[in-house]
């Protein structure tokens, strides 16, 4: 049996301490997510980036968002939308539709919430960076995008 002396177990004390004290601050402290400006941004940059793997043409922001909308308890969500128009310009919309589904695995990792006909819009979220998508198209060769945040802390 190896018998330690008080320096060395107070030394490995101390290490264990040292190794346990962050382990439990950052326990203690809760992640509440991107603030609704941050999943904003990221809304903007998923929309466009979208549109950019589709090769659309004349992109249009159609809703800039940029601007915190109240929610209850003191928490916000942000909007975006923009649309272009298909290289074939004679696009039907369930293609379009199903052209921009198809796409946006390669922009962020998005799962259908309404799985409806491709004759209705597309809606799609990601859970992680508190983003829902609208996938349109409303008429033949046209893309059509919007989002919004979840309700989330303003700042």
């Amino acid at each position: 049996m190896l018998i330690l002396s008080s320096p060395v177990k107070l030394r490995r004390k101390g290490a264990v301490i040292a190794l346990l004290v962050p382990l439990a601050l950052t326990a203690c402290t809760s992640d509440e997510g991107p603030t609704a400006a941050q999943a904003g941004q990221t809304l903007k940059n998923h929309i466009l980036q979208l549109l950019k793997e589709r090769n659309a043409q004349n992109v249009t922001i159609t809703e800039p968002g940029g601007r915190n909308i109240p929610c209850a308890d003191g928490r916000a969500k942000q909007i975006f939308a923009a649309t272009g128009t298909d290289v074939a310009k004679t696009t039907t919309p369930d293609n379009v539709r199903s052209a921009l589904l198809g796409a946006l695995n390669r922009v962020a990792p998005y799962n259908v919430v309404d799985a409806g006909p491709l004759s209705a819009p597309i809606h799609v979220q990601n859970d992680a960076t508190k983003t829902k998508l609208l996938l349109d198209s409303p008429a033949v060769g046209v893309y059509a995008v919007s989002g919004e945040t979840d309700c989330l802390a303003s700042q």
